[in-house]
C-alpha cells in the first residue's frame, strides 16, 4: 500500500539557465496545485546551467508525480531528490529588531551569540542580525525574537542544499 504520509521533501534540480525556466518550474507547481514550501535558483560553475533548490509538502505518490513532470520538462537537465540523501543545507535569515534600548540592545547581543549569528547592522534602537543556519535553527531564532521583542521585521531565502561528501547529514 503507498504511504499518504505528508513530510517535506527536497529536489534539486538543474535546469538550463535561460529566461522563462523559472516560470516554467513554478507554473508546474502552482498547476497541479502543489505547495512550494521553499525555492531557490542559482548559477552554478557552468554559467549556462543553474541550480534549484525546492522544498515541497506532499506525499509518495505526489511526489513521484512531481519528480516525473520535471523530468519530462525539456529545460530540466537534471532531477535529483534529496530528501533522504545526507546533504548540508543553509536558509539566509535577515532579523531587524526595531525599538530596542540598552538591555534590550545587549539581549540581541546575547541571542546573537547563543546562535552564533552575525549582528550586521547596529542602529540608534534597531539591531540587525544575519543568520545562515538550517531552516529548523532559524525557526527556533525567529520564535525566541518574537517572544522577546516586540518589533519585529524577517526577511528569509529559501534554503540552499548540496549532497555531503561524507555521510554527516544537515
Amino acid at each position: 500500500m503507498t504511504n499518504r504520509k505528508l513530510k517535506n521533501r527536497w529536489i534539486a534540480l538543474y535546469v538550463e539557465n535561460q529566461v522563462g525556466v523559472l516560470a516554467k518550474v513554478s507554473g508546474l507547481f502552482s498547476g497541479k496545485s502543489y505547495n512550494l514550501q521553499s525555492l531557490t535558483v542559482g548559477t552554478t560553475e557552468q554559467e549556462d546551467v543553474s541550480r534549484m533548490t525546492i522544498s515541497v509538502l506532499s506525499d509518495d505518490v505526489t511526489f513521484e508525480q512531481i519528480k516525473k513532470q520535471l523530468n519530462s520538462m525539456v529545460e530540466v537537465i537534471k532531477v535529483m531528490d534529496l530528501t533522504d540523501v545526507p546533504i548540508h543545507m543553509k536558509e539566509i535569515l535577515y532579523a531587524k529588531i526595531k525599538d530596542v534600548k540598552g538591555d534590550e540592545k545587549q539581549e540581541v547581543f546575547r541571542i546573537a551569540e547563543t546562535f552564533r549569528v552575525r549582528v550586521c547592522d547596529i542602529g540608534e534602537d534597531s539591531v540587525l542580525l544575519e543568520s545562515a543556519l538550517t531552516e529548523r535553527k532559524n525557526n527556533e531564532l525567529v520564535a525566541l525574537l518574537k517572544k522577546q521583542f516586540h518589533r519585529l521585521e524577517v526577511v528569509r531565502g529559501g534554503s540552499v542544499a548540496i549532497e555531503s561528501i561524507s555521510t554527516s547529514c544537515r
